[in-house]
């Protein structure tokens, strides 16, 4: 009676384009695969924003965020709040949320909630109107607009921001919010106390002044109802757009006919709406932009919509203005996933040459290096179908599937030549009772790594959501090649594989591999048989050791710092100036400029934004300040002298001899969206 052949020894073809479809699917996924540093996995955050124009921390705390706050307090899926009232007038309540939620529906929670608090608003807030936006608390990119040439001022550089790209930039899909460093141009009345007493003047008289003259009117029609032939519409001229048209507005006029000017009582010019900013980039004029993006959006994709926007506005910007990128994610993100690209190549050539020195034979090495290619590849498709991003971790997983994936091929087609060397004559049948050998192996081994990894994915936490793409991308990488160790590779070993031969072996490539391999095997093999032999003897040593082993086991678990991912070189650094409370922007201006110098004195540097006027961590407030360090390329830096933790430790001690100051030397978080540095926040409650 005729042997069954197993399924895939007969059908080669079915098995062949089960593989190339894997790896079509696979490189589609990977051409559409969004591209991060790391999963998305921190809180969605809801900010809630608004302006009171000339009122002092404490009043804001009272009249606004109080009542923001009670109303904003208990919405659906939130974990805290915090809240921050600048000397500026700036209101800014972040909201965060659990894990999870969604940042659409949060949003309209959050807006729900303030629209019930308005009635208890200030009527100078409600005004200006409340703004609630979703953003992380992770910076896409810090850059600049800086004029090369000295021509343009920081208010004219500011006011270019405002009108033209931070209105383009926003229209850029998974930007939450552009925040502008710089002080934009307004009208600037400057009232005169001692002339407005003679009048019996105070503010509020100008104020009312100006905003009944400048301001768009109806003013409605003649000859609507009447015998005349024509009808017309009345226009008003409507707000003023000149100072001298400002200059004169009436204040005050009595029964004679004589007025009482604005420009008699204060002086107007076009001045800012705020002088709470002053900053500069390598020394020159400039104006520094922070853009947050939204939770969920994919940094890179967002980064590279606004490189390319960027690239477009600058063909008609003004001549000597050009933008200058201070500090982005992709900087390290590219560099980190260089890294692991490539070692993932050396990792699969390696795996080849191990496979072909221990199987010395061109043919089978060949059926192995297919399988790993096919199982990595087919892995990017689990991964689009399960929403994840081609990011370190995913990556890492690969890396580290490699020595795995290549574990059923080598079982089997090394059972192949096993049946071969016995003597089988048909390939064929040698390949289907091997198949039928290991056939339950594979499929065991196969499960028993996949379970160690699977049930990573029900971690809870941020732990579980940081590594569940890592394990189900490990876990399914397996579980392919352990399908093309059953349909694959017994159709290859079927087409590839030759009986042995009879007669001398030629000499080639193949006999010395052999020759060399049995060589080191038997070496290695005699002192191995040798040393186990003493343990034998000596049972008590081998106990021994093994308390040792779980002794320092132990202590290195206990005593190794513990972390969820290492801080790496970012290429960027930050450095958050605190001035004495009190001091004004020209006197924290002063203090940076001295930090300005060290900072340039270091070889390693890039480019160097200063903003005076806005902390990093401290936030808005003039006696705040921010350097953001953007250092050379990484090949650029070769040595630990150049590392950027020698960097920022030779900067920190440097800044000590700065005393009119609190200076912190740091790096942006290694996760994006866990605020702006690695400390933790305390507050005092």
């Amino acid at each position: 009676m005729k042997k069954k052949l197993f399924f895939f020894v007969t059908h080669k073809v079915m098995a062949n384009v089960i593989a190339i479809l894997t790896l079509l699917v696979g490189v589609i996924s990977l051409l559409t695969l969004p591209i991060e540093q790391y999963p998305d996995i921190a809180p969605p955050t809801i900010y809630v924003s608004t302006t009171y124009t000339g009122a002092d921390p404490a009043t804001i705390m009272k009249s606004v965020i109080m009542p923001l706050e009670e109303s904003i307090n208990g919405v659906e899926h939130m974990t805290y709040m915090t809240s921050s009232a600048a000397s500026t007038g700036e209101v800014t309540i972040q909201v965060y949320f659990e894990q999870g939620t969604d940042p659409d529906m949060a949003t309209v929670n959050v807006q729900n909630r303030v629209s019930k608090a308005q009635s208890m608003l200030p009527q100078e807030v409600l005004q200006i109107g409340v703004q609630v936006y979703k953003r992380q608390n992770s910076t896409l990119q810090i850059g600049s607009l800086v004029s090369t040439d000295g021509r343009f001022d920081q208010d004219f550089i500011t006011n270019y921001l405002d009108i033209n790209v931070i209105p383009a930039m926003k229209r850029v899909n998974g930007v939450g919010n552009v925040m502008n460093l710089g002080n934009t141009y307004s009208l600037r009345v400057w009232m005169k106390p001692d002339i407005m007493a003679l009048y019996g003047l105070v503010p509020q008289d100008v104020f009312n002044a100006i905003t009944s003259q400048s301001l768009v009117a109806p003013t409605g029609s003649l000859g609507e109802h009447s015998d005349n032939t024509y009808q017309f519409n009345l226009e008003y001229k409507g707000r003023l757009t000149e100072i001298e048209e400002f200059d004169n507005i009436v204040i005050k006029a009595d029964n004679n006919g004589q007025e009482l000017l604005l420009k008699d009582v204060a002086k107007t010019e076009l001045g800012c709406v705020s002088y709470a900013y002053n900053s500069s980039v390598d020394g020159k004029p400039s104006v520094v932009y922070i853009v947050s993006q939204v939770a969920g959006a994919n940094a890179t994709e967002v980064n590279a919509k606004i490189g390319e926007l960027c690239k477009e506005m600058e063909k008609d910007m003004p001549a000597g203005m050009k933008f200058i990128q201070l500090q982005t994610a992709d900087d390290f993100l590219f560099a980190a996933i260089g890294n692991v690209v490539e070692t993932l190549v050396i990792a699969v050539i390696l795996v080849i040459f191990v496979v072909f020195f221990f199987l010395q034979d061109f043919r089978a090495t060949i059926i192995p290096t297919i399988s790993i290619i096919v199982s990595l590849i087919g892995t990017f498709a689990v991964v689009k179908l399960a929403g994840f991003s081609l990011n370190i971790l995913t990556l890492f997983a690969l890396v580290l599937a490699i020595g795995t994936v290549v574990d059923d091929a080598i079982v089997v087609t090394e059972a192949v030549m096993a049946k071969l060397e016995q003597g089988y004559k048909d390939v064929r049948l040698a390949t289907n009772d091997a198949v039928r050998e290991v056939f339950s192996a594979v499929i065991s081994c196969t499960l028993v790594f996949m379970a160690v990894f699977i049930p990573v994915t029900f971690m809870p936490g941020t732990s579980g959501t940081f590594f569940t793409q890592f394990g189900v991308t490990l876990a399914t990488s397996v579980g392919i090649s352990c399908i093309n160790a059953l349909t694959l590779c017994p159709a290859l070993c079927a087409m590839l594989l030759r009986p042995q031969e009879e007669g001398e072996e030629k000499k080639s490539i193949t006999f010395y591999v052999k020759k060399a391999y049995t060589a080191s095997f038997t070496a290695l093999s005699d002192k191995y048989y040798t040393a186990v032999g003493k343990f034998m003897k000596r049972p008590a040593f081998s106990w021994i050791g093994l308390v040792i082993a779980c002794g320092l086991m132990v202590w290195l678990m206990t005593s190794t710092p513990t972390a969820l991912i290492p801080q790496e070189d970012q290429g960027a650094i930050l450095v958050n100036v605190t001035a004495p409370p009190g001091y004004t922007l020209d006197q924290t201006k002063n203090v940076m400029d001295k930090v300005e110098d060290i900072i340039n004195k270091c070889e390693d540097v890039e480019h160097c934004g200063k903003i005076a006027g806005y902390g990093m961590i401290s936030g808005e407030g003039t006696s705040y300040g921010t350097f953001i360090i953007k250092l050379k390329h990484w090949d650029e830096r070769k040595g630990i002298e150049h590392n950027i933790n020698v960097i920022m430790m030779k900067l920190q001690m440097a800044c000590r001899t700065i005393k009119e100051a609190q200076i912190l030397v740091f790096q942006q978080p290694q996760i994006p969206g866990y605020g702006q540095g690695n400390a933790i926040e305390l507050v005092m409650q």
